[in-house]
This record gives C-alpha cells, sequence and structure tokens, in this order.
C-alpha cells in the first residue's frame, strides 16, 4: 500500500508513523514539517478541563486520547530515544472572582452530569496546590488526569519514529492531486513532479482545501483561527501542573515544562492568515496571567508567537474518506490537534489500511458535511 501524506504537522506525523507500523510504504510531503501550529500549541491534555456545551462526541474523543498518551509517548521514547515532555500531573481551573466561580460551578454540573470525575476546591486548597496563585483567587476544579506534552519536542519524535521505520519526507510543496478514473491516484507537486499513491490523506490544516484539482464540495472548509502565545523561562518551580483560569470572563492558561519554560495562552481570533504577532494579543495574556500569579511579571520574557489553528465548520475534526475515492481527510482539530493524535492517527491508519476503526472516530467523518439530496 503506497499511501502519501500532505501536512506534516502532528496529526500527519502520527498518522505516517502508524501507516508505516502497519506496513504502507508513506510519503510526507511538506515544506516545512511541523512549523505550523504544531510548533505554537502548549500542548495541553484537558479534554475534561476545555470541555464545553454540545460537544460530548468530541469529549468522548479527547478522553479515548488522552487515556493513550502515556503509552504512547512510552512507545515514542523506546523507539527513538526522545523525551516528548508527557505530564500526567493533572489541571487545575480556578476562578478569579465570584462571577467566574459561578461559570466552573455550571461546568462542574454538567461535567458531573455526564460522570466526569472533577475534585471541587475552595481557594484556599487552590492555593496549597499552587502556592503562587494570587489570594483572591475565589476556587476552583482539579481534573486529576489530565496533562500536558510538549509539541516541540513531540514533533522530532514523531518525525524520527516514522523515520526509522521507512516513512519518506519529501519537503517540498503539494500544489494538486492527481486524478485518475475518478479517484485519487497521487500528489502533484510545485515543481510540477508527481508522487503516485494508493491513497492520499490531506492533513494540512487550514491550508487542506488549498489544492488544484479536487472536484468542488470534497473538502469541507477549514478555516485558520490565529492564536498568540508567550513564552516565558524561571531558573526555579513556579507551578506545578497546568493551570487554567476565567479572569473576569476571559480565558487564560499556563503550561510549565520541567525545562523551566511556561506557555502562556491563546488568544483565538478570526483573521485569515494572519499571523503577525499583536501588542494587544500580548497585553492581553500577560493581563490575565498577572491576575492569577502576580509573579509572573519576575519572570523572563522568552518568546511570542501566533499559529493558525485548523477549524472546521462545527470546530471538529475532519477524518475519513471523502467523496472523491482514494482521498481521505485528517484535518479541522482546530484547539485539539495536540491532545487528539494519538487517537487520531489510529483511526486513520486503520481507515487508510482497510482495518478496523475505532468506534470513537465516526461522529467524525467529513461526511457530515455532504450536501442533502435533493
Amino acid at each position: 500500500m503506497r499511501i502519501v501524506i500532505i501536512g506534516a504537522g502532528v496529526i500527519g506525523l502520527a498518522t505516517a508513523w502508524r501507516a508505516a507500523q502497519g506496513g504502507a510504504a508513506v510519503t510526507l510531503v511538506d515544506p516545512a514539517p511541523a512549523s505550523g501550529a504544531s510548533s505554537v500549541a502548549a500542548g495541553m491534555l484537558t479534554p475534561v478541563s476545555e470541555l464545553t456545551y454540545g460537544e460530548e462526541p468530541l469529549l468522548r474523543l479527547g478522553l479515548a486520547s488522552r487515556d493513550r498518551y502515556g503509552a504512547f509517548a512510552a512507545e515514542l521514547a523506546e523507539a527513538t530515544g526522545l523525551d516528548t515532555g508527557y505530564r500526567d500531573d493533572g489541571t487545575l481551573q480556578v476562578a478569579f472572582d465570584s462571577d467566574d466561580l459561578k461559570v466552573l460551578d455550571d461546568l462542574r454540573a454538567f461535567q458531573e452530569g455526564l460522570g466526569i470525575p472533577v475534585e471541587p476546591l475552595t481557594g484556599r486548597e487552590c492555593r496549597k496546590a499552587e502556592p503562587m496563585l494570587a489570594p483572591g483567587v475565589r476556587g476552583g476544579l482539579l481534573a486529576p488526569e489530565d496533562g500536558s506534552v510538549d509539541p516541540r519536542r513531540l514533533a522530532p519524535a514523531l518525525l524520527a519514529a516514522g523515520e526509522r521505520l521507512g516513512v519518506r519526507l519529501v519537503r517540498r510543496r503539494a500544489k494538486g492531486v492527481v486524478i485518475e478514473r475518478d479517484a485519487a491516484a497521487g500528489v502533484r507537486l510545485e515543481d510540477a513532479s508527481e508522487i503516485r499513491a494508493d491513497k492520499v490523506l490531506l492533513a494540512a490544516g487550514p491550508w487542506s482545501g488549498d489544492l488544484d484539482g479536487l472536484p468542488s464540495g470534497t473538502v469541507p472548509p477549514v478555516r485558520p483561527v490565529k492564536g498568540q502565545v508567550v513564552r516565558l523561562r524561571t531558573p526555579v518551580p513556579f507551578l506545578r501542573r497546568t493551570t487554567r483560569g476565567v479572569v473576569k470572563g476571559s480565558s487564560i492558561y499556563l503550561v510549565p515544562r520541567a525545562d523551566g519554560e511556561i506557555v502562556i495562552g491563546a488568544t483565538q481570533e478570526e483573521m485569515g492568515f494572519d499571523t503577525r504577532v499583536t501588542a494587544g494579543g500580548l497585553w492581553e495574556l500577560l493581563r490575565d496571567a498577572r491576575e492569577l500569579l502576580p509573579g509572573i511579571t519576575e519572570l523572563e520574557f522568552a518568546e511570542v508567537s501566533a499559529g493558525l489553528r485548523p477549524g472546521s465548520p462545527d470546530n471538529a475534526p475532519l477524518m475519513g474518506p471523502t467523496a472523491l475515492p482514494g482521498l481521505y481527510l485528517g484535518t479541522g482539530h482546530f484547539r485539539n490537534g495536540i491532545l487528539l493524535a494519538p487517537v487520531s492517527a489510529d483511526a486513520l491508519a486503520a481507515m487508510l489500511l482497510d482495518g478496523p476503526v475505532p468506534e470513537v472516530a465516526a461522529p467524525f467523518s467529513p461526511a457530515r458535511f455532504a450536501p442533502e439530496p435533493q
């Protein structure tokens, strides 16, 4: 089985690794592997903390992926000798004022109604868990099974694991899909050369529909959603675990790394393909982080960056075959690409190799956006 994957972000890389493990001859096409949203993402593994109303199928997918992560990271480390920065020390979600606490109380009721274990904490208990929190923090929720991973370590590990199984990386831009006999037969590159394949997977994030030769409607709209992220550094321990906050109605998160890095994010902006870092975005992140953790202003500033999340029309992943035979989608993961990498790779590799697909992935077929028959 010859498979070409367009896009070497975390979803494309993980799927290439799994498909190669299944015996496929895999080619990845990307001019700059792991340089898009995967390089900007904070790497939260927080399906419980990120739960929102109406996203129950996505919650189940997220829980299935989070529960795979420990074994996934260990398998990568054994295959490559590279550390992914995986942590399973829980996530603390805190409320800055009484109105914010009401938001968390409503969220807890929703979570408990779905049978999800969360531990409510008083303000004092929150500060015991994270001593650097502001004295005025009103309360919070602990999701003990959530965690984090470092995408800047994860992506190179996935690339190395794939290369050891013979995955070929072509550092060129895909221009179009080769179609023969009304089926996808490969990929056409920007220099007009072609890579032939039995199946093609589009995993190019918000650029997944930007290919020549595709019949209209083959790929549902995937839009870019800008996110700005700040990175700070500290020589001494500052946070013990991923901490999410609701600050006067706004959301903020901080993800600590073992090497002293702290990632603060993220804005969510519908600005097209604009990846400029703005003073306003930086100010909002640091303002809200300082409200929760006043000592944050003493930390060293390391970096600010912006990436583009791929958002589908319903902000849920697009995984599975399209109306064009031989063409598959693995995109639209929006803010959950890092979290969903293990389960997405398992599902997409199974689809490409004609194997059994995890049931939890069924709601995310691109067919849900197929036009209604007239």
